[in-house]
């Protein structure tokens, strides 16, 4: 017998830069669910969401709760969950869409979904065209090459992470380094040193580093700033920057290993 409720939710993402970057299923949902929740920065995506949905409604006004003194931003995703779940419950399709890919550094879908799966709604994600994707492309790099470490920027800062040099690095939200009070969207020069001082373990402070940002409309390029390691600090870090350390030391052959392979 089935028992799952009449609402449902699907979680899609419209890309980076979403014309070209948006599946045809994920734009069908859109389309043909009775509300879109959307999270949506771009001006124009989310006009042109506007338009082709049944219904909108806009999360963005919700961080605004961040400008309150102490309010600690996971309350204001946890707010933003609660709305798209209200719509699932009043029994209709609730298409939530989110720039990007919906899974990745969205903890909002994470929540819907599993709040929806939990009180008997189906609740799917769709894939969609994150930044890693971009990077990768517009940086020419190939993750299976060196092989890839990817963490967010804080996490690695403050837990004993043991760093592979031989492989790519990738470091997300390095605007907000070291900020453990989960209430201000900023990092600082010395909390920069800190991350500086802490990659140095296992990088040369001279070694070269990239900045990137990925094109959100057909009119922009996307930036790709190398610098110098020990620079870092001073850079001009926005809330879309991806601080990305290339390897600094080849593979080494592990010989005991391929002994035992030749054996």
């Amino acid at each position: 017998m089935n028992t799952t409720k009449a609402g449902k939710l699907i979680c899609v993402g419209t890309g980076l830069r979403m014309a070209g970057q948006m599946t045809p299923l994920a734009l069908s949902y859109i389309k043909t669910a009775d509300i879109v929740v959307g999270a949506i920065p771009n001006n124009f995506a989310r006009k042109w969401l506007q338009e082709i949905a049944k219904e909108y409604t806009c999360l963005l006004g919700y961080y605004q709760d961040c400008d309150v003194d102490g309010k600690d931003r996971r309350d204001t995703y946890r707010r933003m969950a609660d709305t798209v779940l209200t719509e699932v419950r009043a029994g209709k399709t609730v298409c939530a869409a989110f720039y990007g890919h919906p899974g990745i550094f969205a903890c909002i879908a994470h929540l819907a979904i599993q709040d929806a799966r939990a009180e008997g709604y189906s609740a799917e994600m769709l894939p969609g065209i994150s930044t890693e994707d971009c990077l990768v492309a517009d940086l020419g790099l190939d993750p299976g090459r060196t092989g890839m470490q990817s963490m967010e920027t804080t996490q690695f800062m403050i837990y004993e992470r043991h760093i592979d040099p031989s492989a790519l690095l990738i470091l997300w939200q390095p605007y907000l380094a070291g900020e453990l009070t989960l209430k201000r969207f900023e990092t600082s020069p010395a909390k920069l040193q800190v991350l500086v001082d802490k990659l140095a373990r296992d990088y040369p402070r001279e070694h070269t580093v990239i900045l990137y940002e990925a094109a959100t409309t057909p009119f922009e390029v996307p930036r790709m700033e190398s610098l110098k390691l020990c620079d870092l600090p001073h850079a001009v870090l926005n809330g879309i920057t991806t601080l990305v350390i290339p390897a600094a030391s080849p593979l080494k052959p592990d010989a005991t290993v391929l002994a035992q392979l030749a054996a």
